[in-house]
């Protein structure tokens, strides 16, 4: 069974964008390729059940309408009902989607479906463990570009999910000044020097800073946003109140070496952003399965 041409048909509240129907396209037609014999063989084509996808694990979820265009893709007579929706929390035994149809459709959608929905919702419980972590703090969880090559849009809106906010999108709405660009540039004030005089999109500038002295000279040169690249502790709440003292102080995001365990205390050190790579590009998946029954 391969996915049809025409466009899945969504309820509103499930609707998806045509990149994340192209992945879903993709990922059905490297699964199914000419055709997913095992069920065709073994399923008669009038056979309907009833399915349940549940959560094995405690967790924030994401990627339903995902789950359900999947299905739907295949077959537009399933009915999906989405118990549990992105960003809720579920416990371990306790639903998610619930699928009414032809079997053929649920069958061979099945790991398809499981693999966008666990891999989001990884990514959403994930930020929500570093979002509780530094509750009652001002500071922010921010991911990061470290993301699945044409997932971005995808793995961005779990971090929301999670509770997290998202850093730029792309190279192209945030100018990011690193390290390589300031080598380049001839140092830090001759890289934002270069920024200024070309910045007719008026986007804002943020410098990753690797030492006192790139502090002091981002702070002279009075960019929106401090980077502040791994550093321990003591040298971020340091920088935090040195860069304070200004009289427009920038917004300060600290980054690099970020666990679950250390997250707290940077937080405490006043920054107002984390970002944290791993939210992305090592969340384990969240343990779902779907559970079939023939009525």
């Amino acid at each position: 069974m391969t996915p049809p041409s025409s466009p899945a048909r969504l309820p509103a509240s499930l609707a998806i964008d045509d990149v994340s129907l192209r992945l879903i396209d993709m990922a059905l037609t490297e699964d199914c390729g000419p055709g997913d014999w095992t069920t065709r063989w073994t399923v008669p084509a009038r056979t309907r059940v009833h399915a349940t996808i549940i959560a094995r694990a405690d967790g924030v979820i994401a990627g339903t309408a995902l789950a359900a265009a999947v299905f739907l893709r295949l077959e537009p007579r399933i009915d999906i009902d989405v118990i549990a929706g992105d960003g809720d929390m579920v416990r371990a035994g306790e639903p998610v989607i619930r699928l009414r149809g032809p079997g053929r459709g649920i069958l061979t959608g099945e790991r398809v479906a499981l693999n966008f929905l666990q891999h989001l919702s990884g990514v959403a419980t994930l930020t929500r463990r570093f979002v509780d972590a530094v509750a009652d703090t001002p500071a922010k969880i921010l991911d990061t570009r470290k993301t699945t090559p044409g997932w971005r849009t995808l793995e961005k809106a779990a971090v929301r999910s999670g509770g997290g906010e998202n850093h730029r999108a792309g190279l192209y709405d945030m100018v990011l000044i690193k390290e390589n660009h300031k080598a380049i540039a001839g140092g830090l004030a001759g890289a934002v020097k270069r920024v200024r005089d070309q910045n007719t999109r008026n986007l804002p500038i943020t410098v990753e800073v690797h030492s006192l002295e790139e502090l002091d000279a981002a702070l002279d040169a009075r960019v929106d946003r401090l980077l502040l690249d791994n550093f321990d502790t003591a040298t971020i709440a340091h920088m935090v109140k040195r860069a304070r003292r200004v009289k427009r102080p920038p917004l300060i995001e600290a980054s690099g070496n970020m666990s679950l365990e250390r997250v707290r205390e940077v937080a405490e050190a006043g920054v107002d952003f984390i970002s944290v790579g791993a939210l992305t590009h090592s969340a384990p998946a969240f343990d779902l399965s779907l559970l079939l029954e023939v009525p």
